[in-house]
């Protein structure tokens, strides 16, 4: 769960439930709908697009379109983690912006050792969960835009692989500028 200083804009009032489609006040009937659909997108062909960061809110979009109205769009409230605060809503299109002109100088990682690609992969991985562009919904579109990402670099993931707590551990683990752990959950999941 995030923290959030008031969130009046994404949250039911008074409560920390997001408002979503089906106005579901339950967080536990939430976050079930919510991996269940999400889950089912996820599965479905992804928007296509340049890998840019119009691409990744479209992956989100195509995500959480069931889930809630504001799917694609840049949150506008502070949030943390643990006490560790995401990039504040104010920066967020210049962050972004930044980091995806970085991925396209980068080739979008393309011709890359399987090692370069999870060094440069895990990198930009970091710095995107760092900006968290979302309110909710940041780590399944990490996830889905890293693999289309993977897949058009020539490293295709094995999604099978896949350790959640693992993931979790390495990603947290990036935002105190360890990277390491990302390149290793990275590089297994590299097919």
């Amino acid at each position: 769960m995030y923290e959030v200083a008031a969130d009046t804009i994404y949250c039911h009032p008074g409560t920390a439930i997001l408002k979503n489609k089906l106005d579901l006040q339950d967080p536990d009937e939430l976050a079930d709908f919510e991996a269940e659909i999400t889950a089912q997108r996820a599965s479905e062909p992804l928007p296509a697009g340049r890998l840019d960061d119009q691409h990744y809110r479209a992956i989100h979009r195509h995500l959480f379109q069931d889930v809630c109205d504001w799917a694609r769009e840049i949150r506008k409230v502070r949030i943390a983690k643990d006490g560790n605060w995401f990039c504040f809503p104010e920066n967020i299109n210049k962050q972004m912006s930044v980091l995806f002109v970085w991925l396209a100088k980068e080739k979008h990682l393309k011709g890359l050792g399987k090692s370069a690609f999870a060094k440069k992969a895990a990198h930009f991985l970091a710095e995107l969960n760092a900006i968290h562009p979302f309110r909710e919904g940041n780590g399944r579109t990490q996830l889905s835009f890293l693999a289309l990402l993977a897949d058009q670099a020539g490293h295709p993931f094995d999604m099978d692989k896949l350790k959640p707590e693992a993931m979790l551990k390495a990603t947290i683990a990036s935002f105190d500028a360890d990277e390491g752990p990302l390149i290793g959950v990275i590089s297994k999941l590299i097919k």
